[in-house]
Protein backbone atom coordinates (compact mmCIF):
# COMPACT_ATOMS: atom_id res chain seq x y z
CA UNK A 1 0.00 0.00 0.00
CA UNK A 2 1.11 4.00 -0.66
CA UNK A 3 1.80 5.87 2.65
CA UNK A 4 -1.40 7.65 1.58
CA UNK A 5 -3.12 4.52 1.56
CA UNK A 6 -1.88 3.61 4.79
CA UNK A 7 -2.64 7.53 6.23
CA UNK A 8 -6.38 6.76 4.67
CA UNK A 9 -6.67 3.47 6.39
CA UNK A 10 -5.35 4.93 10.07
CA UNK A 11 -8.48 7.59 9.81
CA UNK A 12 -10.69 4.37 8.94
CA UNK A 13 -9.26 2.42 11.76
CA UNK A 14 -9.40 5.30 14.16
CA UNK A 15 -12.88 5.35 13.26
CA UNK A 16 -14.04 1.74 13.75
CA UNK A 17 -12.05 1.95 16.68
CA UNK A 18 -14.51 4.84 18.07
CA UNK A 19 -17.24 2.42 17.00
CA UNK A 20 -16.21 -0.26 18.42
CA UNK A 21 -15.70 1.38 22.18
CA UNK A 22 -19.51 2.30 22.39
CA UNK A 23 -20.72 -0.77 21.27
CA UNK A 24 -18.80 -2.24 23.90
CA UNK A 25 -19.75 0.40 26.75
CA UNK A 26 -23.35 -0.26 25.80
CA UNK A 27 -23.48 -3.88 26.38
CA UNK A 28 -21.00 -3.60 29.68
CA UNK A 29 -24.10 -4.12 31.73
CA UNK A 30 -28.20 -4.82 31.87
CA UNK A 31 -30.32 -5.24 34.44
CA UNK A 32 -30.50 -8.68 35.41
CA UNK A 33 -34.68 -9.01 34.64
CA UNK A 34 -34.15 -8.22 30.97
CA UNK A 35 -33.55 -10.61 28.34
CA UNK A 36 -29.41 -10.64 26.60
CA UNK A 37 -30.67 -8.85 23.11
CA UNK A 38 -26.82 -10.52 22.30
CA UNK A 39 -28.47 -14.04 23.13
CA UNK A 40 -28.65 -15.42 19.95
CA UNK A 41 -24.57 -14.76 18.88
CA UNK A 42 -23.59 -15.80 22.37
CA UNK A 43 -24.31 -13.47 24.82
CA UNK A 44 -23.47 -9.83 25.76
CA UNK A 45 -20.00 -11.03 27.67
CA UNK A 46 -19.11 -12.76 24.46
CA UNK A 47 -19.62 -10.07 22.40
CA UNK A 48 -17.72 -7.68 24.71
CA UNK A 49 -15.12 -10.22 24.56
CA UNK A 50 -14.74 -10.67 21.00
CA UNK A 51 -15.17 -6.59 20.19
CA UNK A 52 -12.35 -5.90 22.95
CA UNK A 53 -9.68 -8.07 21.21
CA UNK A 54 -10.98 -7.20 17.56
CA UNK A 55 -9.95 -3.00 19.24
CA UNK A 56 -7.11 -4.68 20.05
CA UNK A 57 -6.26 -6.24 16.69
CA UNK A 58 -7.14 -2.73 14.91
CA UNK A 59 -4.98 -0.40 17.17
CA UNK A 60 -2.40 -3.07 16.71
CA UNK A 61 -2.55 -2.67 12.65
CA UNK A 62 -2.70 1.31 13.23
CA UNK A 63 0.48 1.26 15.23
CA UNK A 64 1.94 -0.97 12.72
CA UNK A 65 1.20 1.42 9.59
CA UNK A 66 2.51 4.42 11.46
CA UNK A 67 5.88 2.67 12.30
CA UNK A 68 6.39 1.66 8.81
CA UNK A 69 5.38 4.91 7.19
CA UNK A 70 7.64 6.57 10.05
CA UNK A 71 10.73 3.99 8.94
CA UNK A 72 9.82 5.13 5.43
CA UNK A 73 10.20 8.59 6.12
CA UNK A 74 13.00 8.06 7.76
CA UNK A 75 14.84 6.49 4.97
CA UNK A 76 13.74 9.01 2.06
CA UNK A 77 15.95 11.52 1.36
CA UNK A 78 14.27 14.69 -0.41
CA UNK A 79 15.74 17.85 -1.48
CA UNK A 80 14.26 21.25 -1.43
CA UNK A 81 15.50 23.86 -2.97
CA UNK A 82 19.44 23.65 -2.14
CA UNK A 83 18.63 21.37 1.11
CA UNK A 84 18.97 17.87 0.90
CA UNK A 85 17.48 15.49 4.23
CA UNK A 86 15.16 12.71 5.22
CA UNK A 87 10.88 13.24 4.48
CA UNK A 88 10.70 12.94 8.30
CA UNK A 89 13.26 15.51 9.05
CA UNK A 90 11.48 17.71 6.68
CA UNK A 91 7.98 16.96 8.43
CA UNK A 92 9.50 17.93 11.25
CA UNK A 93 10.65 21.00 10.33
CA UNK A 94 7.57 22.19 9.00
CA UNK A 95 5.93 21.26 11.97
CA UNK A 96 8.15 22.71 14.54
CA UNK A 97 10.20 25.06 12.77
CA UNK A 98 8.81 26.70 9.72
CA UNK A 99 5.33 28.67 11.02
CA UNK A 100 7.65 30.34 13.98
CA UNK A 101 10.46 31.24 11.19
CA UNK A 102 7.78 32.45 8.60
CA UNK A 103 6.17 34.47 11.71
CA UNK A 104 9.67 36.07 12.45
CA UNK A 105 10.40 37.31 9.36
CA UNK A 106 6.87 38.66 8.90
CA UNK A 107 7.73 40.98 11.88
CA UNK A 108 11.02 41.80 11.05
CA UNK A 109 9.35 43.22 7.77
CA UNK A 110 6.57 44.90 9.64
CA UNK A 111 8.48 46.47 12.20
CA UNK A 112 11.07 47.68 9.19
CA UNK A 113 7.77 49.07 7.62
CA UNK A 114 6.28 51.19 10.78
CA UNK A 115 9.90 52.40 11.29
CA UNK A 116 10.35 53.64 8.03
CA UNK A 117 6.96 55.05 8.29
CA UNK A 118 7.71 57.15 11.62
CA UNK A 119 11.11 58.00 10.11
CA UNK A 120 9.35 59.59 7.13
CA UNK A 121 6.62 61.36 9.41
CA UNK A 122 9.07 62.81 11.52
CA UNK A 123 11.33 63.97 9.00
CA UNK A 124 13.98 61.76 9.43
CA UNK A 125 16.45 59.63 6.58
CA UNK A 126 17.00 56.62 6.30
CA UNK A 127 20.06 54.72 5.87
CA UNK A 128 22.08 51.37 6.64
CA UNK A 129 25.17 52.60 7.96
CA UNK A 130 25.53 55.06 10.45
CA UNK A 131 27.37 57.87 9.86
CA UNK A 132 27.31 59.43 13.08
CA UNK A 133 24.62 62.66 11.65
CA UNK A 134 21.68 63.27 13.69
CA UNK A 135 18.43 62.92 11.71
CA UNK A 136 18.95 59.45 10.95
CA UNK A 137 17.15 55.95 11.31
CA UNK A 138 20.05 53.27 10.81
CA UNK A 139 18.14 50.07 9.68
CA UNK A 140 21.00 47.47 10.86
CA UNK A 141 18.95 44.85 8.54
CA UNK A 142 19.15 43.87 5.11
CA UNK A 143 15.96 44.63 3.51
CA UNK A 144 16.43 42.97 0.35
CA UNK A 145 18.25 39.89 2.48
CA UNK A 146 14.83 40.07 4.32
CA UNK A 147 12.69 40.04 0.98
CA UNK A 148 14.78 37.15 -0.59
CA UNK A 149 14.30 34.85 3.13
CA UNK A 150 10.60 35.43 2.99
CA UNK A 151 10.15 34.25 -0.46
CA UNK A 152 12.16 31.32 -0.16
CA UNK A 153 10.36 30.44 2.56
CA UNK A 154 7.31 30.32 0.57
CA UNK A 155 9.26 28.87 -2.18
CA UNK A 156 10.34 25.89 0.05
CA UNK A 157 6.62 25.62 1.92
CA UNK A 158 5.58 24.84 -1.74
CA UNK A 159 7.95 22.63 -3.06
CA UNK A 160 7.94 20.15 -0.02
CA UNK A 161 3.93 20.11 0.05
CA UNK A 162 4.50 19.18 -3.56
CA UNK A 163 6.46 16.55 -2.99
CA UNK A 164 5.18 15.34 0.32
CA UNK A 165 1.87 14.43 -1.66
CA UNK A 166 3.89 13.07 -4.83
CA UNK A 167 5.84 11.02 -2.23
CA UNK A 168 3.15 10.09 -0.34
CA UNK A 169 1.41 8.32 -3.47
CA UNK A 170 4.25 7.06 -4.84
CA UNK A 171 6.02 5.57 -1.59
CA UNK A 172 4.83 2.03 -0.83
CA UNK A 173 4.91 0.18 2.71
CA UNK A 174 4.79 -3.17 3.22
CA UNK A 175 2.05 -4.22 5.93
CA UNK A 176 2.65 -8.11 6.44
Amino acid sequence: MTITEGLAEIKTLNARITKKREAVVRYLARDSRLKDPLEADGGSAEFVKRERQAIGDLEERLVRIRCLIQQKNLETPVTVGQSTRSLASWLNWRREVSQHQKGFLQVLTNTVNKIRQEALKSGMQITEKDSGQTGEVVIVLNERQLAAETEEMEQTLGDLDGKLSLLNATTTIELL
